[in-house]
């Protein structure tokens, strides 16, 4: 696994597994087990220690259940984020500043003639 996120492996990898969660690669319904431990380190390849803490992960959010030797269980979907009226009120505010900055951009193309970005 390629650190592309900047996240810790085990991060990415718990991130991925609810994404399958979610998507109904390992559906909740069913109780769907997941693949085993070696089986997650050849898929994602990442060590043991990473795959125990994306597990561990998801265990303490109670999306996973399970014992050693018996396999780890889908028993809960995980939970999508709460995008909230705070979170609404950040996109609006942001689309105002990127039409602010377009107008910006074309009155300053305007004042160059036209001809867009000079080069060097």
């Amino acid at each position: 696994m390629t650190a592309v996120t900047g996240q810790p492996a085990y991060q990415q990898v718990a991130d991925d597994l609810r994404s399958k969660i979610l998507n109904g690669t390992y559906p909740v319904e069913k109780e769907t087990r997941l693949p085993s431990t070696t089986d997650l380190m050849a898929i994602y390849d990442v060590s043991s220690t990473v795959v125990r803490a994306a597990i561990r992960e998801l265990r303490t959010e109670g999306v996973v259940a399970g014992q050693p030797g018996k396999g780890v269980y889908v028993i809960k979907a995980p939970s999508q984020p709460d995008i909230g009226p705070d979170a609404l009120d950040r996109v609006e505010n942001l689309e105002r500043e990127v039409e602010q900055l377009r107008r910006r951009v074309a009155d300053l193309e305007t004042e160059r003639g036209g001809s867009g970005p000079s080069g060097p």
